[in-house]
C-alpha cells in the first residue's frame, strides 16, 4: 500500500532524549558552582555592614551600606588615613564603628586648641575638618603603643572615637578590615571609599 502525502490527523510522538537537557543541567551546575564561591569569598575575606550615626559625614552617612575588606591588614599594618571598621574595646557583641585612623603606632597624639597634632606637628589633612571641641584622652600627649592607632570620624563634632576612654587607642586585634566601597540603597551615590 503507498503512502499518501498530505494531510494527516495522526499525531507524530517527539521522544525527548536526555541529551536534550544536559544543557540545563550543565547552567545549573555553574550557577550553583559560582554562586557557592562568591559566598566562600565573602565569608573568608570581606563583610558587609551598615553605617551608623553621623560620625563620618560627608563621605559616609547614617544607614549607608559599606563594604569591608577583611583580608587587606592580614600582612600590611593600617596606614595613615584609612577608614577602617572595629570592635570597640574588642567587644564583639557590639556593631561595627568605622572611623578613620589618623596615628599609627609609635606616634605621638595631642589635640590642643581643637586641632589635631601627630609628632609634634599640625596633622596633615586637619583643613579639612572643623576644630574639635572635645580633647578627651589626647588632652595630654599620648604615645600609641605596638599596634595601637588613634582614629577619629570626619565629623569630629558628632564621633564617639579615640578621644573616649570607652573606646581609647583601637588595638590591631579588634579591627575588622578596611572600608573600601559604599552605597546606600535606591540612591544613586555610591564608591570607593576614600
Amino acid at each position: 500500500m503507498k503512502k499518501r502525502k498530505g494531510l494527516t490527523f495522526i499525531k507524530k510522538e517527539k521522544k525527548i532524549k536526555p541529551h536534550h537537557f544536559t544543557w540545563v543541567f550543565v547552567l545549573l551546575f555553574w550557577m550553583a558552582a559560582v554562586s557557592f564561591i562568591a559566598f566562600v569569598l565573602v565569608l573568608i575575606f570581606g563583610t558587609r555592614s551598615v553605617v551608623i550615626g553621623d560620625s563620618m559625614n560627608p563621605l559616609l552617612y547614617n544607614s549607608e551600606v559599606v563594604l569591608i575588606n577583611k583580608s587587606s591588614f592580614l600582612i600590611l599594618k593600617p596606614q595613615v588615613n584609612d577608614i577602617i571598621a572595629f570592635y570597640p574595646n574588642g567587644n564583639t557583641k557590639s556593631h561595627f564603628y568605622i572611623k578613620r585612623v589618623v596615628a599609627v603606632p609609635g606616634d605621638k597624639v595631642l589635640i590642643q586648641n581643637g586641632r589635631l597634632y601627630v609628632n609634634d606637628e599640625l596633622f596633615e589633612f586637619e583643613g579639612l575638618y572643623e576644630p574639635m571641641e572635645y580633647a578627651g584622652m589626647a588632652e595630654n600627649e599620648i604615645v600609641l603603643e605596638k599596634d595601637e592607632f588613634f582614629v577619629l570620624g570626619d565629623n569630629r563634632k558628632e564621633s564617639e572615637d579615640s578621644r573616649y576612654g570607652n573606646i581609647g587607642p583601637v588595638k590591631r586585634d579588634d579591627i575588622i578590615g578596611r572600608v573600601w566601597f559604599h552605597f546606600k540603597y535606591g540612591d544613586e551615590k555610591a564608591g570607593l571609599v576614600k
